[in-house]
């Protein structure tokens, strides 16, 4: 008789246990497929499953602290409002898995909401009326609810609409086509029968409580609870790929590291403050001192697990792409920000300035045909003075015969206005990236043998920062030409099955078949010398731009303001120049408020005209723009096609 006690509160104590843990996967799953993935109507079916079936582990828990039985009866009944409503999310969800593969059925979307008005229109009923339920009773320790006449017409409506929803999942699994979609589709098959199956004991409680044994009773609570809790993860899974963009491992590796950092740490606190004793006084300290010290502890010895962990947790996932994953991982650390080298540059500069004793100095590089100062020592003033007096083509005769050799001379310091001038070199070709500008200072005194070679050493540093910056600017320009072509090679990844013209459309390359295409170059045009509307442009997927980029630097923001520039350009009309006339009214626009940058205000008192007559022939004027792209692209695909091999 005590052993049967002491298994039946283990039994009691775990399903505890095991009810939080549900609650918490189900909670965290909510939270993260709905700020994933909630575009997804799959996704959003699944929500509505997981938050049925967390609400009845909830109210299993609030049910362990109610002692009176007006209160459990309450509770019980919230607690089988969730459960009454599990078959009709499961019809939302199942219907819309199998509308991802075959196209949506009228009568499964009409059964899908008559399920959800059954459900509602049954919780209406347990609340006004005694037919489902007639009052609360306690069975071995625990509430449970009375069953009245339409108790069973419950019982048939879940399991019904649970079978239906069911036979979608195995309809959706035999009209997969790929073998991975066939693979999620069978975990499917498996993993959603756990939450139903493991709510339908809560909802046979009233019946289950008489005629089972309280440890058998306990035992199949158990089993339910630990399906439910493994099977919900596995749906979440199947879930987030769901019209998601991404790589299979990039989802696979953001879930698991969200459970492992949200998830599973809230669990390990939760089984924490459940299983530390109710008593005053545990090794002579108060019971709230010793679980602030436990939670404190397990959420910095979990966090150092897992970050300890992370390298083998990432070889399982990515066990077919470890040394691929491993050179990703490391870009992080091994890629230099523009920021980053700016900072390197302004210290190696500073750290030159100390050595030779210049109170001031300067770094310029080459912007198109000017000259840019990148960093500068001392005062800037001084820099802006020199530079204003001196062009790029200028300097960069006066140091032709400077630097080539790979030792440093007093030979190679070239003076010019008060300045001793050293140009950078690409070591590939030798040609002059860079300069640097040393302020009042006399070489022969400044430049010992040693302090020659020091200076030699961070001039190489500079140089070789300035060519990481540049090739770096390559890898970057290159990433933003293909992250379109990755986005729509992934579009074509997540829909394996029939593709239907339209949807052919959705992922055209060319963005002048977008119906958003004007707004897509008035934004451009507004921020054509820089910001995220054209640096993040649809228009780099143009032909032209593609064209245009090894003339700039296979820059993509260079590459598309070249293209609009020569679009304006093919608008200007023929003849001298005016600022009144009708026909260069439209050109004049473009010019002066997109190419040169003026105010409105400007443009309008420039032009001579009222601000509304403006802004109407400001419309004209990029519709005209949009015509000539759309032209352009046209001559560009028409070369393109004319390249290619002729097959015959």
């Amino acid at each position: 008789m005590m052993e049967g006690l002491v298994l039946e509160s283990i039994l009691r104590f775990s399903n505890l246990l095991l009810a939080s843990a549900n609650v918490i996967i189900g909670f965290s799953l909510f939270v993260y497929i709905l700020t994933h993935n909630w575009k997804s109507r799959v996704a959003r079916g699944f929500c509505a499953l997981v938050a049925c079936v967390t609400l009845t582990h909830v109210v299993e828990l609030t049910l362990n602290g109610v002692s009176g039985g007006d209160a459990a009866y309450l509770w019980l009944r919230i607690q089988w409002a969730g459960i009454i409503l599990v078959p009709a999310a499961y019809l939302h969800f199942s219907d819309a898995v199998l509308s991802t593969i075959q196209s949506g059925s009228r009568l499964r979307r009409i059964g899908g909401l008559l399920a959800y008005i059954t459900s509602v229109l049954l919780v209406v009923v347990a609340a006004r009326t005694d037919l489902l339920f007639t009052g609360v009773e306690e069975v071995a320790g625990r509430h449970v609810l009375v069953p009245g006449t339409l108790f069973w017409a419950s019982a048939v409506y879940y399991t019904l609409a649970c079978v239906w929803g069911w036979t979608n999942i195995t309809r959706a699994r035999r009209a997969s086509l790929t073998s991975s979609q066939r693979r999620r589709m069978a975990y499917l098959m498996v993993a959603i029968l756990a939450p139903t199956a493991g709510v339908l004991p809560f909802l046979l409680m009233p019946l289950l409580a008489h005629a089972m044994h309280p440890v058998l009773l306990g035992v199949t609570l158990l089993l339910g609870n630990l399906a439910v809790a493994a099977m919900t993860v596995v749906i979440a899974y199947t879930v987030a790929y769901q019209g998601v963009f991404l790589p299979d491992r990039v989802i696979k590796h953001q879930m698991l590291h969200f459970l492992m950092r949200g998830t599973a740490v809230a669990i390990v606190i939760v089984v924490i403050m459940l299983s530390i004793p109710h008593v005053p006084a545990i090794l002579g300290l108060p019971r709230d001192t010793i679980m602030v010290i436990a939670v404190a502890g397990a959420v910095v010895a979990l966090q150092v697990m897992i970050s300890l962990g992370k390298p083998a947790i990432d070889r399982l996932v990515y066990r077919k792409d470890r040394q691929e994953i491993a050179w990703l991982q490391s870009l992080d650390q091994r890629l230099l920000t523009t920021t980053d080298l700016q900072q390197l540059l302004e210290n190696t500069l500073v750290a030159l300035c100390e050595l030779v004793r210049a109170p001031s100095g300067f770094l310029v590089t080459a912007n198109e045909s000017d000259l840019m100062i990148r960093v500068f020592s001392g005062a800037r003033a001084h820099a802006e003075a020199f530079l204003n007096q001196r062009t790029l083509p200028g300097l960069i005769g006066e140091l032709t015969a400077s630097r080539c050799e790979d030792t440093l001379s007093l030979d190679d310091l070239v003076q010019s206005d008060g300045h001793h001038l050293l140009p950078l070199r690409r070591r590939s070709d030798q040609s002059i990236v860079g300069i640097i500008g040393l302020a009042d200072i006399n070489p022969e005194v400044a430049f010992s043998p040693e302090v020659l070679e020091a200076a030699n050493g961070l001039v190489r540093r500079a140089e070789a920062a300035l060519e990481d910056m540049r090739l770096q600017q390559q890898v970057f320009a290159l990433v933003q030409t293909l992250d379109d072509e990755l986005d729509q090679i992934q579009g074509w990844r997540s829909s394996p099955f029939s593709v239907s013209d339209e949807a052919l459309n959705s992922l055209e390359s060319s963005p002048v078949h977008s119906p958003e295409f004007s707004l897509i170059v008035k934004d451009a045009l507004t921020q054509m010398w820089g910001g995220p509307k054209l640096t993040q442009s649809a228009l780099r997927r143009l032909q032209s731009v593609q064209r245009a980029m090894p003339e700039n630097d296979n820059v993509p923001a260079k590459a598309m303001r070249a293209v609009l520039q020569e679009a304006i350009a093919r608008l200007k009309p023929d003849g001298p120049r005016s600022m009144t006339s009708a026909e260069w009214l439209i050109y004049n626009i473009l010019d002066l408020r997109f190419v040169q940058g003026y105010k409105i205000r400007d443009v309008v008192r420039r032009l001579a005209v009222s601000e509304s007559d403006y802004y109407r022939k400001q419309r004209v004027a990029i519709d005209q723009v949009v015509d000539t792209l759309v032209r352009m692209e046209q001559d560009a695909e028409g070369r393109e096609d004319s390249s290619a091999p002729n097959d015959h």
